[in-house]
């Protein structure tokens, strides 16, 4: 049986771990998202929270990541779900392109033009909203397309501990040395993250400040 009908007759089962997949990749890109934004800008505003909040990021990438799903399951409430475990480390992990390249655009935005702002009375708020983000959407973006891609290829690693996923298949072809269920979820995998990385790399070109 050759790739292709494998992937013929199991087409569903791959849909739904594709599923599971996207699911853990989503949510925590989200989570990481909703922190690591206003961490960066926090950063960017004050910078005696640049090197904590940058160092901290800095040293989780380090953690290996079945080391760091090691670490999380005796959290309370967290390591009970093996899928709560995942998306808390891949949040983790996203975290750091987030977190920089808010710093990078926000520092990188022109510092007469934010003097523009406030000579037209523009409250801090305003500057961020209407100035400083609008300017550097792009450079943000790029941060998340960047934990979106790196996110798609760790969730594999989350199957480890039955939070699902295409590293189902992976990991069971392992056990198996078996090569067509080592690309059911290998290839899958390499698909979703070549098209997030396409359309986000889109989506940023288009909101390039001109």
């Amino acid at each position: 049986m050759n790739v292709f009908h494998f992937f013929l007759q199991h087409h569903e089962e791959i849909l739904e771990l594709t599923m599971e997949h996207l699911w853990l990749v989503g949510i925590s890109t989200l989570l990481a998202v909703l922190i690591g934004i206003p961490l960066g800008i926090v950063s960017a505003h004050w910078p005696v929270w640049n090197k904590p909040v940058l160092g901290t990021a800095n040293i989780i990438q380090t953690i290996p990541s079945l080391a760091l799903f090691g670490f999380l399951l005796p959290v309370p409430w967290i390591g009970a779900r093996a899928d709560r475990l995942a998306i808390l480390a891949l949040t983790l992990y996203a975290l750091l392109p987030v977190i920089r390249n808010t710093y990078t655009g926000i520092r990188g935005v022109d510092p007469s033009v934010v003097e523009a702002g406030r000579g037209m009375g523009l409250t801090g708020r305003q500057l961020l909203f209407q100035v400083e983000l609008p300017l550097a959407v792009s450079v943000i973006l790029s941060g998340i397309r960047v934990a979106v891609v790196v996110s798609v290829g760790l969730a594999t690693i989350a199957a480890a501990i039955g939070a699902g996923g295409l590293g189902e298949f992976i990991f069971r072809g392992l056990a198996m040395v078996n090569n067509q269920l080592i690309l059911a979820g290998a290839v899958p995998a390499a698909v979703l993250a070549l098209s997030a990385d396409f359309g986000l790399g889109w989506l940023e070109r288009r909101l390039q400040p001109r």
